[in-house]
């Protein structure tokens, strides 16, 4: 995915890295040892080959003078932050980080190296499989996002804080962000925004409902798994993790709408069956704040075609239907 967001640095700039990273002894000769990793839409990665044949990832962080939205400020930090949260208190499969370098002396932002793992990305290849395959891997990923959810958090809020002890309060908040980040670019939603955000306020109570806040993957679909032998090799791309309601995360989403397939096998391996009226609600409420980031940040992100951007503006108009909003 391209995205002008991704902070792509010369070969000079990335064996001036390893050379930090790993010592001189391991920056690779030539020119064919490196491979930028194209499935992202974020942070740019490359797969790397060390001059003593190890292979290695190096992600980077978006370069300083782009603009990003505002959940998004601090992404590494707290993707390092969740990689050692997830190390410490499950048994969940995460990258090995080797080195991490937040001076900006070789790079204009952050960047870490970590280990690769060889295995294939179930978003990448899951076409390729049978629907019983897909179906095991959807209900190991439910399985895997309800151990992340076991992780306490102090607070409803960033993994770094500040928190505060409402998930109505913090939930707002981060739906007033995107609006924001979306009238400062003058994104078209498709409907007015004071009438979306009308649409949150009088649904919020719902979210009284939540009060212990749990560490929430909150990216964890296929594109962000890589798999082997029926089980879930290693989650990838945790820096959108944060404390809050575990009925936010992506494999819910499709309860309520089916267009992102189906949460049935998810669901199993979670083990829910059914939401509550309430749960309904909530998990709309969460379907819209998601279609409007996925609207808005293809203004941020300069996408050179319009196809997500409209798949979103529909998501927007099904979920305000949802809402008791139409047209």
């Amino acid at each position: 995915m391209e995205s002008i967001t991704k902070n792509r640095q010369s070969l000079p700039a990335l064996r001036a890295m390893i050379s930090r990273a790993y010592g001189v002894s391991r920056v690779p000769t030539g020119d064919d040892w490196v491979t930028e990793l194209s499935h992202g839409w974020f942070s740019v990665a490359y797969r790397i080959r060390l001059r003593d044949g190890a292979q290695v990832v190096l992600k980077i962080a978006p370069p300083a003078g782009v603009e990003v939205l505002t959940y998004e400020r601090g992404a590494m930090a707290t993707e390092l932050a969740a990689i050692r949260l997830i190390r410490e208190h499950t048994t969940v499969p995460v990258p090995d980080v080797h080195f991490a370098d937040c001076s900006h002396e070789l790079c204009d932002s952050d960047y870490f190296f970590m280990g690769f793992v060889d295995a294939p990305n179930f978003g990448m290849i899951k076409e390729q499989l049978s629907p019983a395959e897909r179906d095991r891997y959807n209900e190991a990923l439910g399985a895997t996002t309800r151990e992340l959810n076991s992780i306490k958090g102090p607070g409803f809020g960033p993994l770094a804080g500040p928190f505060v002890a409402s998930w109505r309060v913090r939930f707002a908040a981060m739906v007033e962000d995107i609006l924001r980040d979306g009238e400062r670019r003058s994104v078209d939603l498709g409907w007015d925004y004071a009438e979306v955000r009308k649409v949150f306020t009088e649904h919020a109570p719902t979210l009284d409902e939540v009060t212990e806040p749990v560490f929430v993957e909150w990216d964890l679909w296929d594109n962000n798994a890589m798999i082997s032998d029926g089980r879930i090799a290693c989650v990838i791309d945790h820096e959108r993790a944060f404390y809050g309601d575990p009925l936010i995360e992506a494999g819910f989403t499709a309860f309520e709408m089916p267009v992102f397939g189906s949460s049935t096998a998810f669901m199993r391996g979670y083990g829910r069956t059914e939401l509550s009226p309430a749960e309904r609600i909530r998990r709309r409420l969460y379907t819209m704040y998601l279609a409007v980031i996925m609207v808005v940040e293809t203004r941020y992100r300069g996408h050179n075609d319009d196809e997500e951007y409209d798949f979103a503006r529909a998501r927007i108009d099904d979920l305000m239907a949802l809402l008791g909003r139409t047209h």
